[in-house]
């Protein structure tokens, strides 16, 4: 005759824990596999933002702080501070890139949580409560061009102009930065696109809605593009 043993709570919390933790990796693995669909199908993947299941949202942290930390290192070098960070003689080649680096990891996180608000102040505008988390999510999935960008502008960029888009003056000046930025922009024109559409698909907000929303964050962007010079 077997005898029943009560589970302990330590024990029943183990177990808990153990379940959620296999699920957060398989969760963090679908959203890995989204990642490639924000370029092939973006739909689908504002789509699955709208869950707002614990361990799905948890599930999308590393592929955010990824895609954040390279949008803000593509936009960096199209600021005016990194057009002169290299007129600072102790600034070399691999100085560079680690305050390329870091720089990008603050700006990058700056723009998810400003642009972040400024969606969800523009979604609460016209009387949609979105939780806050979501609205930076869906910031950050729409930066994926920005992150991609960097495969064209590093190239670019070191081809084009090697340490003279970093210094004052140089073969970078005049009509190859405006083509080198221009080129940056259309990225920028992108992921400002797909912002739109995550504000429909993942938010389901009308149209004034999103014209309210990305108005407010154009105004976000005006003010923290200079934000690299006066520091």
């Amino acid at each position: 005759m077997s005898e029943h043993h009560p589970v302990k709570p330590v024990e029943r919390a183990d177990r808990i824990g153990a379940k959620r933790a296999i699920a957060g990796e398989a969760a963090s693995r679908e959203w890995w596999r989204r990642v490639p669909r924000v370029v092939t199908a973006p739909r689908t993947v504002f789509a699955a933002l709208a869950e707002t299941d614990d361990t799905d949202v948890d599930a999308r942290s590393e592929p955010v702080l990824a895609i954040t930390i390279l949008a803000g290192m593509a936009c960096i070098l199209l600021t005016p501070a990194w057009g002169t960070v290299m007129d600072d003689p102790t600034v070399d080649a691999l100085v560079l890139v680690v305050v390329t680096f870091i720089g990008g990891l603050f700006y990058g996180a700056a723009g998810y949580f400003l642009l972040g608000l400024a969606l969800w102040l523009g979604a609460r505008a016209v009387g949609v409560d979105p939780p806050f988390k979501i609205a930076r999510q869906i910031v950050a999935f729409a930066a994926l061009p920005l992150a991609l960008a960097l495969v064209v502008l590093v190239p670019a960029i070191a081809i084009g102009f090697g340490s003279d888009w970093f210094r004052t003056g140089g073969s970078d000046e005049g009509a190859g930065r405006v083509v080198v930025t221009a080129l940056g922009l259309a990225f920028v024109a992108w992921s400002t696109a797909l912002v739109a559409l995550g504000l429909r698909t993942t938010l389901r907000l009308p149209w004034r809605g999103v014209a309210g929303a990305l108005l407010l964050a154009g105004v976000l962007v005006a003010a923290f593009a200079v934000l690299p010079s006066v520091f």
